[in-house]
């Protein structure tokens, strides 16, 4: 019981893969419980009262929520292997930006691609490649986010690299003709076990999205 993990999640989830990731990058030991979001579980509505959202992160009974929030927890209490955020304040600053902006925008964006139509559809796609283009601008030509070593920014972005492939369907585009450098990234991400194994399959992302479509009535 004195490092008992237990991990409420979404195989499609791009914010539960974060947390698979970073676990498994620790090296980590966890009983996953996967959840249907159309029909909560009591232990989820008890572990996150406030938003009643995965994924929810139990340690030793106590739940943290908000998967960024989790990453760090995970990179802070596991601090001995495979370190996520960057040592330098500065540097963690930057970190946390980028990783606030993949949520607040990347999402977003990415939601209007395939839950709006017209001319709100095509806004949508527009901004969503202008801001993978950001990040890939800010990718350059270094390795990962941080440099040479995997870390935060990277475990936050590369699990929307499973839903690239339904972005496109449902936008009509390629994101690798857009911006190679961003794509060329993410396979190289996929090379370590860590995120290989945590990435959901891009056919279930997509056969889950056309569920949800018609659960919510979109056509």
């Amino acid at each position: 019981m004195s490092n008992e993990v237990v991990l409420l999640d979404t195989y499609v989830c791009m914010f539960g893969m974060r947390v698979r990731i970073a676990l498994a990058e620790k090296g980590i030991q966890y009983e996953y419980k996967e959840q249907d979001l159309s029909n909560k579980s009591s232990l989820l509505l008890q572990m996150n009262p406030i938003h009643k959202k995965i994924p929810v992160l139990i340690h030793n009974g106590k739940p943290i929520c908000e998967s960024l929030i989790i990453v760090q927890y995970i990179d802070e209490v596991w601090k001995d292997k495979s370190p996520l955020m960057p040592s330098d304040p500065y540097k963690r600053a930057q970190a946390r930006f980028w990783a606030d902006f993949i949520d607040k925008k990347i999402y977003d964006v990415g939601r209007k691609i395939w839950a709006t139509t017209g001319e709100e559809h095509e806004a949508g796609k527009k901004e969503f490649i202008e801001c993978l283009k950001l990040l890939e601008k800010e990718l350059g030509d270094k390795l990962y986010f941080s440099g040479d070593n995997f870390g935060f920014v990277d475990v936050a972005l590369i699990p929307f690299y499973s839903w690239f492939p339904t972005y496109e369907k449902c936008g009509n585009f390629s994101i690798e003709a857009e911006c190679p450098k961003l794509v060329a990234w993410a396979k190289k991400c996929l090379q370590k076990d860590s995120v290989a194994k945590s990435l959901a399959e891009p056919d279930k992302v997509y056969n889950y999205l056309l569920k949800l479509k018609q659960r919510l009535g979109i056509a």
